[in-house]
């Protein structure tokens, strides 16, 4: 079992959960995006509505902004003071890749998303040097020593989760800093809070927390904090945000929000009913739910089982296997020359018999 999320209460069953989100047989999609809650839904309407009757205002939409964060931080499993929010995770591993010394060296996994290994290979014309290493091995590569590590906690392509265990161990030998992706993570995995030494993560919420595309945060802790610059500092990473949109006397807020960039308002409207949701389910159930399907799947395809909520079947050139499910009405993806089927709080058993029964046909 994944160790459980710290400083998480929760209040709702995974059952209160998936009644609100409207039911949708065969969607296996939720690591390309998550289905919205019905919630989210009604105050985008909502919100619409206001803006255009002229009753919008910036300050309800930092009311949001801040239940987000507060939420996100219980999922989290770390204090508010150590989330930033942003629209996307690339420019937040950005910091990170232009926080290191010339010469610098990387490890990554193998095929990693790009959001996680693209904002280093950036800065190759000043000798950063990124390496790329089998998941498998990445501890090992760690250990021989580097400046940074970065790495999706579970990856996109095919699910395989890292041993985040072993990679912080060995990057505490060698003093290097941590970058953890847990956008395909949060929201069915439980997450581990670094205990100690420079650790950062990034998560876009809008897959398996199911929030609108353009919420995005980063953890940090105070080791990391002293390695970054702020570098797209503006009005909202101000101590005092509305005394901070003029002239040049820069107050960053303390902590990580420091690094905030300014939101895409509508969009975290939309993100609050879901993270409060995220935030009050039992981690522990839904990745049992998750896993249990996916391994279930995998069993009845006569797989041994992964331990992940995503499963990669091979494809041909052709793409047999996904044209084969999709005629069945299933949402699948295509990743990496095969198939990749992904199961989240609203699928249910029946998802998995349609799943096998469209390959045996």
């Amino acid at each position: 079992m994944a160790p459980t999320t710290l400083g998480t209460s929760t209040s709702m069953s995974l059952a209160g959960l998936r009644a609100r989100i409207a039911p949708t047989p065969g969607y296996l999609d939720a690591a390309t995006g998550g289905l919205p809650l019905r919630a989210t839904t009604d105050a985008l309407h909502a919100a619409l509505d206001e803006w255009a009757a002229g009753r919008a205002f910036p300050t309800t939409y930092d009311v949001a902004v801040a239940a987000s964060r507060d939420a996100y931080a219980r999922i989290a499993g770390v204090d508010v003071d150590r989330v930033a929010i942003a629209a996307q995770a690339s420019p937040l591993v950005g910091l990170v890749a232009a926080a290191l010394p010339d010469g610098a060296r990387v490890v990554v996994p193998d095929g990693d998303f790009t959001s996680v290994t693209y904002p280093f290979l950036a800065h190759a014309d000043r000798g950063v040097r990124v390496d790329a290493v089998p998941l498998e091995r990445l501890a090992d590569a760690v250990a021989d020593g580097c400046d940074a590590v970065a790495t999706s906690l579970v990856q996109s392509r095919d699910g395989r989760v890292v041993d985040l265990a072993a990679v912080r161990a060995a990057a505490a030998d060698v003093g290097a800093l941590r970058v953890v992706d847990v956008t395909q993570a949060a929201g069915w995995y439980p997450l581990d809070p670094a205990s100690h030494g420079p650790e950062i993560t990034v998560c876009s919420a809008y897959k398996w927390l199911c929030a609108p595309r353009g919420v995005a945060f980063l953890t940090t802790t105070p080791e990391a904090d002293a390695l970054l610059r702020p570098l797209a500092a503006g009005w909202y990473a101000g101590a005092d945000r509305w005394a901070s949109v003029y002239g040049t006397d820069m107050r960053l807020a303390p902590g990580a929000r420091r690094f905030d960039t300014s939101p895409a308002w509508l969009a975290w409207i939309g993100a609050v009913p879901a993270l409060e949701a995220f935030a009050q389910v039992d981690v522990a159930e839904v990745h049992a739910h998750d896993v249990g399907l996916a391994d279930g799947l995998r069993a009845r395809l006569g797989l041994p089982p992964a331990g992940s909520a995503i499963v990669s079947l091979p494809d041909d050139d052709a793409g047999t296997v996904r044209a084969r499910l999709t005629a069945a009405g299933l949402r699948v993806a295509g990743r990496g020359g095969g198939v990749r089927l992904a199961f989240h709080v609203w699928n249910d058993a029946s998802d998995v018999e349609r799943v096998a029964a469209a390959l045996a046909a």
